[in-house]
């Protein structure tokens, strides 16, 4: 009987450093993250207990050069640690995605050397939490026709606009923003007590109840011009922060359908109908076959895609597949495995339905299944479908 869900033996080929890293964090959410999860999802609050331990295992600025606070390792140990981090939630690994690749990322590649020194030793170490604003109340998917405008002044530049949907918006001491100038898009770094920046929690979500989701005002506020982001320029600079954001949700939603699948199957075979285990009928085990095999692909697809980002060959367009993939076939996964749970599986007693509620939205943020589709699209035929 094949335990867990490497059913090739593929993490048999990681590094020992890349094992460490792997079984560090997925001891971390299974002796301390999961017995309290289901208490924070029932209450919508992200656990801010974990913020510095994250910090101290160094799951903040993993690819960051050391002499930044960062770890400094590869994008495929990155890639891994997500996948474990979202064995325990979505809104954890969302944390973890949003203070590396939407905060820390553009101030390491867009910013200053002062605002690199400023802000990166204390966003590593979990000591200062950042968010990002990029998506509007009515621009999601189309993000150039943003309607939050910078104007250049004598001080600065005066900042007018929303954001919404931003996870830790809240919660966030910097805000990464972007905006509208008269020479296009900059980035704006958007400090906690701002005059003019007012930042509301959104409640009422049935998905990703344990994440802190935003929403962004920004009347009047007045930002220094040291905060903006000197090399940002353009639509450009903010998609590739997405782009290394939907690296590591590729790899957390396969932790999403590990912890779904595993789950499932521990339970078909200790749940007893017709006088056996019900994972001794056939349909049963064709579910499992389907999701087992469906996370060994997903698997495949992220090794390939973690050694080309390494490499720097990866393509936007490479990394819109495996997030298109590797979260539909995990929201797949975890419906499936609910309908195994049968009755139990609608309550938190079983982690699966969290799961599924979750990846609803992973399947829509950073980038729609239907966006992607178009991307990749796109790269095949040469014709974009966008317009």
């Amino acid at each position: 009987m094949v335990e867990g869900s490497d059913f090739l033996g593929i993490f048999n080929r990681l590094s020992e450093e890349e094992r460490l890293v792997m079984q560090t964090v997925r001891d971390f959410v299974r002796e301390q993250y999961l017995p309290v999860i289901r208490e924070y999802h029932a209450r919508g609050e992200f656990p801010m207990q974990f913020v510095p331990q994250l910090g101290e295992l160094g799951l903040f600025g993993i690819t960051v050069p050391e002499e930044y606070g960062g770890a400094g390792l590869s994008y495929f140990i990155y890639g891994l640690a997500m996948q474990e981090l979202e064995r325990g939630d979505s809104g954890l690994r969302s944390f973890a995605s949003v203070q590396n690749s939407l905060v820390m990322y553009p101030i390491y590649r867009y910013g200053s050397e002062e605002q690199k020194k400023k802000w990166l030793p204390l966003l590593a170490g979990g000591e200062k939490i950042g968010c990002f604003g990029l998506t509007e109340p009515d621009h999601g998917s189309d993000p150039g026709a943003m309607e939050t405008r910078a104007q250049k002044t004598d001080a600065g530049w005066l900042l007018n606009g929303a954001k919404m949907w931003i996870t830790n918006g809240s919660i966030a001491d910097v805000a990464v923003v972007w905006a509208k100038t008269d020479a296009g898009i900059n980035g704006f770094l958007v400090e906690k007590g701002t005059a003019g920046f007012t930042a509301n929690k959104i409640k009422g979500k049935f998905s990703l109840r344990a994440s802190d989701t935003g929403e962004l005002v920004f009347e009047d506020c007045e930002i220094p011009e040291e905060n903006r982001l000197p090399l940002a320029k353009g639509l450009r600079a903010p998609l590739s922060c997405l782009n290394e954001a939907r690296y590591g949700i590729a790899w957390g939603a396969i932790g999403a359908a590990m912890a779904c699948y595993e789950e499932a199957r521990d339970y078909a075979l200790s749940r007893v109908q017709f006088g056996r285990p019900i994972a001794g009928f056939q349909l049963v085990q064709e579910k499992l076959v389907e999701m087992l095999t469906e996370i060994t692909k997903g698997l495949l697809l992220n090794f390939q895609v973690g050694k080309l980002k390494d490499m720097g060959t990866a393509k936007h367009y490479h990394i819109s597949m495996v997030k298109r993939n590797n979260v539909h076939q995990a929201l797949q996964i975890a419906r499936s495995a609910r309908s195994i749970l049968a009755a139990n599986g609608i309550t938190d007693e079983y982690q699966t339905i969290r799961h599924m509620l979750n990846l609803e939205s992973v399947y829509t943020y950073e980038g729609t299944h239907d966006i992607h589709t178009l991307i990749i699209g796109e790269s095949i035929t040469g014709l974009s479908a966008f317009r």
